[in-house]
Protein backbone atom coordinates (compact mmCIF):
# COMPACT_ATOMS: atom_id res chain seq x y z
CA UNK A 1 0.00 0.00 0.00
CA UNK A 2 1.32 3.37 -0.98
CA UNK A 3 -0.17 6.81 -1.09
CA UNK A 4 -0.39 8.78 -4.33
CA UNK A 5 1.65 11.86 -5.15
CA UNK A 6 2.34 13.96 -8.26
CA UNK A 7 5.86 13.85 -9.67
CA UNK A 8 7.42 17.10 -10.74
CA UNK A 9 6.97 17.67 -14.43
CA UNK A 10 10.68 18.19 -14.97
CA UNK A 11 11.40 14.72 -13.63
CA UNK A 12 8.57 12.87 -15.36
CA UNK A 13 10.45 12.02 -18.55
CA UNK A 14 13.40 10.57 -16.67
CA UNK A 15 11.15 8.66 -14.30
CA UNK A 16 9.14 7.05 -17.08
CA UNK A 17 12.16 6.09 -19.14
CA UNK A 18 14.11 4.83 -16.13
CA UNK A 19 11.28 2.82 -14.54
CA UNK A 20 12.24 -0.41 -16.23
CA UNK A 21 15.88 -0.24 -15.16
CA UNK A 22 15.32 -0.34 -11.39
CA UNK A 23 15.04 -3.56 -9.42
CA UNK A 24 11.31 -4.31 -9.60
CA UNK A 25 9.31 -4.13 -6.40
CA UNK A 26 5.99 -5.96 -6.68
CA UNK A 27 3.34 -3.94 -4.86
CA UNK A 28 -0.13 -2.44 -4.97
CA UNK A 29 -1.42 1.04 -4.26
CA UNK A 30 -4.29 3.10 -2.91
CA UNK A 31 -4.76 6.67 -4.07
CA UNK A 32 -6.57 9.41 -2.15
CA UNK A 33 -10.16 9.82 -3.38
CA UNK A 34 -11.18 12.65 -5.71
CA UNK A 35 -14.21 13.86 -3.76
CA UNK A 36 -15.74 17.28 -4.37
CA UNK A 37 -17.78 19.29 -1.89
CA UNK A 38 -21.46 18.40 -1.75
CA UNK A 39 -22.23 21.97 -2.77
CA UNK A 40 -21.62 20.64 -6.28
CA UNK A 41 -23.89 18.28 -8.14
CA UNK A 42 -23.30 14.62 -7.22
CA UNK A 43 -21.72 12.27 -9.70
CA UNK A 44 -25.05 10.69 -10.60
CA UNK A 45 -28.61 10.41 -9.37
CA UNK A 46 -28.11 6.83 -8.22
CA UNK A 47 -28.12 5.68 -4.62
CA UNK A 48 -24.73 5.58 -2.90
CA UNK A 49 -22.69 2.41 -2.73
CA UNK A 50 -24.25 0.10 -0.16
CA UNK A 51 -21.97 -0.07 2.88
CA UNK A 52 -22.17 -0.85 6.58
CA UNK A 53 -20.26 0.15 9.71
CA UNK A 54 -18.66 -2.04 12.33
CA UNK A 55 -16.03 -1.92 15.06
CA UNK A 56 -13.78 -3.96 17.31
CA UNK A 57 -11.56 -3.30 20.32
CA UNK A 58 -7.82 -4.01 20.40
CA UNK A 59 -5.64 -3.17 23.39
CA UNK A 60 -8.38 -0.99 24.84
CA UNK A 61 -8.87 1.10 21.69
CA UNK A 62 -11.93 0.94 19.44
CA UNK A 63 -11.33 0.70 15.70
CA UNK A 64 -14.22 1.39 13.34
CA UNK A 65 -14.61 0.40 9.72
CA UNK A 66 -16.91 0.87 6.74
CA UNK A 67 -17.30 -2.07 4.34
CA UNK A 68 -19.25 -2.91 1.20
CA UNK A 69 -22.62 -4.64 1.57
CA UNK A 70 -24.65 -5.03 4.75
CA UNK A 71 -23.71 -6.30 8.19
CA UNK A 72 -23.32 -10.11 8.22
CA UNK A 73 -25.73 -10.21 11.16
CA UNK A 74 -28.50 -9.12 8.76
CA UNK A 75 -28.24 -12.50 7.03
CA UNK A 76 -29.09 -11.19 3.56
CA UNK A 77 -27.48 -11.31 0.14
CA UNK A 78 -26.31 -8.11 -1.56
CA UNK A 79 -25.21 -7.82 -5.19
CA UNK A 80 -23.08 -4.88 -6.32
CA UNK A 81 -23.27 -3.82 -9.99
CA UNK A 82 -19.91 -4.02 -11.77
CA UNK A 83 -18.58 -2.26 -14.85
CA UNK A 84 -15.41 -3.31 -16.65
CA UNK A 85 -13.70 -0.70 -18.79
CA UNK A 86 -10.93 -2.31 -20.87
CA UNK A 87 -8.03 0.09 -21.40
CA UNK A 88 -5.66 -0.32 -24.35
CA UNK A 89 -2.27 1.15 -23.53
CA UNK A 90 -0.06 2.53 -26.31
CA UNK A 91 3.48 3.60 -25.36
CA UNK A 92 6.58 4.56 -27.33
CA UNK A 93 10.06 3.39 -26.41
CA UNK A 94 13.17 4.13 -28.48
CA UNK A 95 10.98 5.31 -31.33
CA UNK A 96 8.90 2.13 -31.46
CA UNK A 97 5.21 1.95 -30.52
CA UNK A 98 4.00 -0.85 -28.28
CA UNK A 99 0.36 -1.76 -27.74
CA UNK A 100 -1.03 -3.68 -24.76
CA UNK A 101 -4.64 -4.57 -25.49
CA UNK A 102 -7.11 -6.42 -23.16
CA UNK A 103 -8.83 -7.66 -26.34
CA UNK A 104 -5.78 -9.93 -26.80
CA UNK A 105 -6.80 -13.58 -27.26
CA UNK A 106 -5.14 -15.96 -24.81
CA UNK A 107 -3.97 -19.54 -25.32
CA UNK A 108 -7.33 -20.93 -24.17
CA UNK A 109 -9.14 -19.07 -26.97
CA UNK A 110 -10.68 -16.41 -24.73
CA UNK A 111 -9.75 -12.76 -24.65
CA UNK A 112 -8.27 -11.19 -21.53
CA UNK A 113 -11.68 -9.62 -20.93
CA UNK A 114 -13.53 -12.93 -21.27
CA UNK A 115 -11.06 -14.78 -19.06
CA UNK A 116 -11.59 -12.13 -16.42
CA UNK A 117 -15.39 -12.26 -16.45
CA UNK A 118 -15.30 -16.09 -16.45
CA UNK A 119 -12.93 -16.22 -13.47
CA UNK A 120 -13.78 -17.30 -9.90
CA UNK A 121 -14.17 -13.60 -9.06
CA UNK A 122 -17.51 -13.54 -10.88
CA UNK A 123 -18.65 -17.16 -11.17
CA UNK A 124 -20.18 -19.46 -8.54
CA UNK A 125 -18.44 -22.73 -9.43
CA UNK A 126 -15.97 -23.45 -6.61
CA UNK A 127 -16.77 -24.80 -3.15
CA UNK A 128 -14.46 -23.01 -0.71
CA UNK A 129 -13.41 -24.98 2.35
CA UNK A 130 -11.19 -23.72 5.17
CA UNK A 131 -10.21 -26.88 6.98
CA UNK A 132 -13.48 -28.39 8.18
CA UNK A 133 -15.44 -25.20 7.54
CA UNK A 134 -17.27 -24.95 4.22
CA UNK A 135 -18.11 -21.31 3.48
CA UNK A 136 -20.03 -22.20 0.34
CA UNK A 137 -19.98 -22.56 -3.44
CA UNK A 138 -19.76 -18.96 -4.44
CA UNK A 139 -17.51 -16.19 -5.76
CA UNK A 140 -13.99 -15.91 -4.36
CA UNK A 141 -14.44 -12.56 -2.62
CA UNK A 142 -17.80 -13.58 -1.15
CA UNK A 143 -16.15 -16.73 0.20
CA UNK A 144 -13.40 -14.59 1.73
CA UNK A 145 -15.82 -12.16 3.37
CA UNK A 146 -17.99 -15.00 4.72
CA UNK A 147 -14.85 -16.53 6.24
CA UNK A 148 -13.74 -13.10 7.49
CA UNK A 149 -16.93 -12.86 9.58
CA UNK A 150 -17.63 -16.56 10.07
CA UNK A 151 -18.22 -16.05 13.78
CA UNK A 152 -21.39 -14.22 12.72
CA UNK A 153 -22.09 -15.79 9.32
CA UNK A 154 -22.27 -19.30 10.82
CA UNK A 155 -25.51 -18.19 12.47
CA UNK A 156 -26.69 -16.09 9.52
CA UNK A 157 -25.88 -18.34 6.59
CA UNK A 158 -27.74 -16.29 3.97
CA UNK A 159 -25.17 -13.49 4.30
CA UNK A 160 -23.49 -12.93 0.93
CA UNK A 161 -21.65 -10.10 -0.80
CA UNK A 162 -21.77 -10.76 -4.53
CA UNK A 163 -20.50 -9.02 -7.63
CA UNK A 164 -23.05 -8.65 -10.39
CA UNK A 165 -22.49 -10.01 -13.87
CA UNK A 166 -20.06 -7.41 -15.23
CA UNK A 167 -21.19 -4.93 -17.85
CA UNK A 168 -18.26 -4.58 -20.25
CA UNK A 169 -18.09 -1.08 -21.69
CA UNK A 170 -16.36 -0.07 -24.94
CA UNK A 171 -12.60 -0.16 -24.79
CA UNK A 172 -10.72 3.06 -24.14
CA UNK A 173 -7.27 3.80 -25.56
CA UNK A 174 -4.62 5.68 -23.61
CA UNK A 175 -1.88 6.86 -25.93
CA UNK A 176 0.59 7.61 -23.18
CA UNK A 177 2.88 10.64 -23.59
CA UNK A 178 6.62 10.04 -23.56
CA UNK A 179 6.95 11.60 -20.12
CA UNK A 180 4.49 9.12 -18.58
CA UNK A 181 5.08 5.77 -20.26
CA UNK A 182 7.65 3.35 -21.63
CA UNK A 183 8.32 -0.38 -21.70
CA UNK A 184 10.53 -2.61 -19.59
CA UNK A 185 11.14 -6.22 -18.60
CA UNK A 186 10.84 -6.19 -14.80
CA UNK A 187 9.73 -9.83 -14.63
CA UNK A 188 11.32 -11.27 -17.76
CA UNK A 189 8.80 -10.18 -20.40
CA UNK A 190 8.07 -6.91 -22.18
CA UNK A 191 5.51 -4.94 -20.20
CA UNK A 192 4.02 -1.51 -20.54
CA UNK A 193 5.09 0.86 -17.75
CA UNK A 194 2.76 3.79 -17.10
CA UNK A 195 2.91 6.51 -14.47
CA UNK A 196 0.12 6.00 -11.93
CA UNK A 197 -0.71 9.70 -11.69
CA UNK A 198 -1.10 9.98 -15.47
CA UNK A 199 -3.36 6.91 -15.51
CA UNK A 200 -5.49 8.08 -12.61
CA UNK A 201 -5.96 11.52 -14.15
CA UNK A 202 -7.85 9.90 -17.05
CA UNK A 203 -10.40 8.15 -14.83
CA UNK A 204 -12.75 10.96 -13.70
CA UNK A 205 -13.55 11.97 -17.27
CA UNK A 206 -14.42 8.40 -18.25
CA UNK A 207 -16.64 7.89 -15.20
CA UNK A 208 -18.46 11.13 -15.98
CA UNK A 209 -18.76 10.41 -19.72
CA UNK A 210 -20.20 6.94 -19.11
CA UNK A 211 -22.50 8.19 -16.34
CA UNK A 212 -21.40 5.35 -14.11
CA UNK A 213 -23.66 5.07 -11.05
CA UNK A 214 -22.28 5.60 -7.56
CA UNK A 215 -23.81 2.36 -6.29
CA UNK A 216 -21.59 0.34 -8.65
CA UNK A 217 -17.92 -0.64 -8.79
CA UNK A 218 -15.80 0.11 -11.86
CA UNK A 219 -12.80 -1.92 -12.98
CA UNK A 220 -10.28 -0.39 -15.39
CA UNK A 221 -8.67 -3.49 -16.87
CA UNK A 222 -5.22 -3.39 -18.49
CA UNK A 223 -3.10 -6.13 -20.04
CA UNK A 224 0.59 -6.79 -19.35
CA UNK A 225 0.97 -3.32 -17.88
CA UNK A 226 2.48 -2.21 -14.58
CA UNK A 227 2.09 1.25 -13.10
CA UNK A 228 5.06 3.22 -11.82
CA UNK A 229 5.45 5.93 -9.23
CA UNK A 230 8.39 8.32 -8.94
CA UNK A 231 10.26 6.11 -11.42
CA UNK A 232 9.73 2.96 -9.37
CA UNK A 233 8.13 -0.20 -10.76
CA UNK A 234 5.93 -2.21 -10.32
CA UNK A 235 2.35 -1.53 -9.20
CA UNK A 236 -0.11 -4.28 -10.18
CA UNK A 237 -3.22 -2.28 -9.35
CA UNK A 238 -4.75 0.37 -7.13
CA UNK A 239 -8.14 1.55 -5.92
CA UNK A 240 -9.68 4.92 -5.17
CA UNK A 241 -12.95 6.87 -5.41
CA UNK A 242 -14.36 9.73 -7.46
CA UNK A 243 -17.38 12.02 -7.14
CA UNK A 244 -18.94 13.92 -4.27
CA UNK A 245 -18.52 13.38 -0.55
CA UNK A 246 -22.04 12.02 -0.15
CA UNK A 247 -22.15 10.04 -3.42
CA UNK A 248 -18.67 8.76 -4.31
CA UNK A 249 -17.99 6.21 -7.03
CA UNK A 250 -15.36 3.62 -6.15
CA UNK A 251 -13.09 2.13 -8.79
CA UNK A 252 -9.95 0.12 -9.36
CA UNK A 253 -7.26 -0.42 -11.95
CA UNK A 254 -5.85 -3.92 -12.24
CA UNK A 255 -3.64 -5.51 -14.85
CA UNK A 256 -4.09 -9.02 -16.25
CA UNK A 257 -0.59 -10.45 -16.72
CA UNK A 258 -0.28 -13.27 -19.24
CA UNK A 259 2.99 -14.83 -18.04
CA UNK A 260 3.21 -17.85 -15.69
CA UNK A 261 4.67 -17.06 -12.30
CA UNK A 262 4.89 -13.31 -12.90
CA UNK A 263 3.57 -10.72 -10.49
CA UNK A 264 -0.14 -10.09 -11.17
CA UNK A 265 -0.62 -13.35 -13.08
CA UNK A 266 -4.08 -13.50 -14.72
CA UNK A 267 -6.63 -12.22 -12.16
CA UNK A 268 -4.32 -12.12 -9.14
CA UNK A 269 -4.07 -8.31 -9.15
CA UNK A 270 -7.82 -7.96 -9.55
CA UNK A 271 -8.48 -10.37 -6.66
CA UNK A 272 -6.17 -8.26 -4.50
CA UNK A 273 -7.88 -4.99 -5.41
CA UNK A 274 -11.46 -6.27 -5.11
CA UNK A 275 -10.62 -7.77 -1.73
CA UNK A 276 -9.25 -4.44 -0.50
CA UNK A 277 -12.16 -2.49 -1.99
CA UNK A 278 -14.66 -4.71 -0.13
CA UNK A 279 -13.08 -3.95 3.26
CA UNK A 280 -12.06 -0.32 2.53
CA UNK A 281 -14.19 0.92 -0.39
CA UNK A 282 -13.77 4.68 -0.30
CA UNK A 283 -10.24 5.21 1.12
CA UNK A 284 -11.48 8.08 3.28
CA UNK A 285 -11.20 9.13 6.97
CA UNK A 286 -8.86 10.60 5.54
CA UNK A 287 -6.82 7.68 4.27
CA UNK A 288 -8.94 4.58 4.63
CA UNK A 289 -10.22 2.45 7.49
CA UNK A 290 -7.60 2.58 10.23
CA UNK A 291 -6.32 -0.39 12.26
CA UNK A 292 -3.45 -0.99 14.70
CA UNK A 293 -1.38 -1.82 11.59
CA UNK A 294 -2.35 1.28 9.62
CA UNK A 295 -4.87 1.23 6.79
CA UNK A 296 -7.15 -1.79 6.40
CA UNK A 297 -5.50 -3.06 3.22
CA UNK A 298 -6.12 -6.77 3.48
CA UNK A 299 -4.05 -7.85 0.46
CA UNK A 300 -0.81 -6.08 1.26
CA UNK A 301 0.35 -8.35 4.13
CA UNK A 302 0.32 -11.36 1.76
CA UNK A 303 1.85 -10.01 -1.46
CA UNK A 304 5.40 -10.71 -0.26
CA UNK A 305 4.78 -14.41 0.33
CA UNK A 306 5.77 -17.17 -2.13
CA UNK A 307 4.10 -16.78 -5.54
CA UNK A 308 3.14 -13.24 -4.46
CA UNK A 309 0.56 -14.79 -2.13
CA UNK A 310 -1.29 -16.46 -5.02
CA UNK A 311 -3.15 -19.77 -4.92
CA UNK A 312 -4.24 -21.76 -8.01
CA UNK A 313 -7.88 -22.54 -8.74
CA UNK A 314 -8.91 -24.55 -11.81
CA UNK A 315 -12.09 -23.54 -13.57
CA UNK A 316 -13.30 -24.20 -17.11
CA UNK A 317 -10.02 -25.79 -18.14
CA UNK A 318 -7.96 -22.79 -17.01
CA UNK A 319 -5.91 -22.36 -13.84
CA UNK A 320 -6.50 -18.98 -12.24
CA UNK A 321 -4.35 -17.43 -9.55
CA UNK A 322 -6.10 -15.64 -6.69
CA UNK A 323 -4.31 -13.82 -3.92
CA UNK A 324 -4.68 -14.71 -0.27
CA UNK A 325 -6.25 -11.97 1.86
CA UNK A 326 -5.77 -11.12 5.53
CA UNK A 327 -8.80 -11.45 7.79
CA UNK A 328 -9.80 -9.14 10.64
CA UNK A 329 -7.94 -10.99 13.44
CA UNK A 330 -4.75 -9.98 11.63
CA UNK A 331 -5.78 -6.36 12.20
CA UNK A 332 -6.46 -6.95 15.89
CA UNK A 333 -10.08 -8.16 15.95
CA UNK A 334 -10.92 -11.14 18.21
CA UNK A 335 -9.91 -14.53 16.77
CA UNK A 336 -13.57 -15.57 17.10
CA UNK A 337 -14.39 -13.19 14.24
CA UNK A 338 -12.98 -15.37 11.43
CA UNK A 339 -13.25 -18.99 10.34
CA UNK A 340 -11.01 -21.14 12.56
CA UNK A 341 -9.62 -17.93 14.04
CA UNK A 342 -7.34 -17.76 10.99
CA UNK A 343 -5.39 -14.62 10.16
CA UNK A 344 -5.82 -15.09 6.40
CA UNK A 345 -8.14 -16.90 4.00
CA UNK A 346 -5.43 -19.48 3.26
CA UNK A 347 -4.13 -19.66 6.84
CA UNK A 348 -0.83 -17.89 6.20
CA UNK A 349 1.68 -17.84 9.04
CA UNK A 350 0.82 -14.44 10.46
CA UNK A 351 0.22 -12.68 13.75
CA UNK A 352 -1.38 -9.34 14.53
CA UNK A 353 0.17 -6.69 12.23
CA UNK A 354 3.18 -8.94 11.57
CA UNK A 355 3.53 -7.78 7.95
CA UNK A 356 2.26 -4.24 8.30
CA UNK A 357 -0.69 -3.07 6.21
Amino acid sequence: MIAGCSAAAAMAQAQANDAGSHTPHARYAVLPPHLSSDTFAPLSSSSPLQTWNGSYVYNGKTYTYNMVGVAPSEGVSVTIPVYIIPVKIVVTHSGKRYTFDPAHVLSNGDSVIENTTESPLFTHSIDYKLGTIDVGTTQYIDAYQRANFWGTVRYHTNSHLLLGNPTVLPERTFTVPLNAGTTGSPFGFTAGLVDINYFDAQIPGIIAAEGLPANAFSIFLTYDVYLTQAGSCCIGGYHSAEGSLSNPHSYTQASYVDHPGAFGQDVSALSHEIGEWVDDPLTVKPNGNQTPCGMLENGDPLEGFANFGDYPYSLGGFTYHLQDLAMLPYFGAPRSTSANGWFSFHDARLSVCSNGA
